[in-house]
């Protein structure tokens, strides 16, 4: 009988190793809002790293959070480095790309509570009635991120962050 629960136990976890190793190599998530000033007044506030402080998620998850901010203050070469609690971690991010009024791209280096390097998005789409801003996330998802999403639903947990985000980002652009 022993015998028989050992057997069975290692091919359940043989079956989630592979069902793990089946899944996407990549991800993206991405939340969108549609905030009621122009592109023009939103930009800067996203573009200048200085201004996360007024808007991210991020910053009220660790108020004690370190922080260090190098290059230009906006645009390609902006640079926002972090060290924080376990909820933030520590990492840092780069403006690579800025088109004034349209797109923000960052490369997003973190290194703990794990190493990984992804790519975020700020994109700005004239509306009748303002902006719809989306902030996505994308990169590669290595075996471990394979395995763990097998438990955790990253997409909604980071989701919720760009969901919050974006409505303090909405709150600060429209007052």
């Amino acid at each position: 009988m022993f015998k028989t629960l050992l057997i069975v136990i290692a091919l359940l976890i043989a079956a989630v190793l592979i069902v793990a190793a089946m899944r996407p190599d990549s991800f993206r998530t991405e939340r969108s809002l549609d905030i009621a000033v122009p592109p023009e007044k939103l930009f800067p506030l996203i573009d200048d790293l200085r201004r996360w402080r007024d808007w991210s998620p991020y910053e009220k998850k660790d108020p004690m959070m370190q922080r260090t901010l190098s290059g230009p203050p906006a645009g390609v070469g902006a640079v926002y480095e972090w060290k924080g609690n376990k909820d933030v971690g520590q990492g840092r991010m780069e403006i690579v790309e800025s088109k004034s009024t349209e797109l923000i791209r960052i490369q997003l280096d973190f290194i703990s509570p794990f190493e990984a390097h992804n790519i975020a998005e700020f994109t700005l789409l004239p509306t009748a009635s303002g902006t719809r801003v989306t902030w996505a996330l994308s990169g590669p998802s290595p075996y471990l991120s394979k395995l763990i999403g097998l438990f955790m639903n990253m997409d909604k947990m980071i989701g919720q962050d760009f969901e919050a985000g974006l409505a303090n980002l909405k709150v600060l652009a429209e007052s």
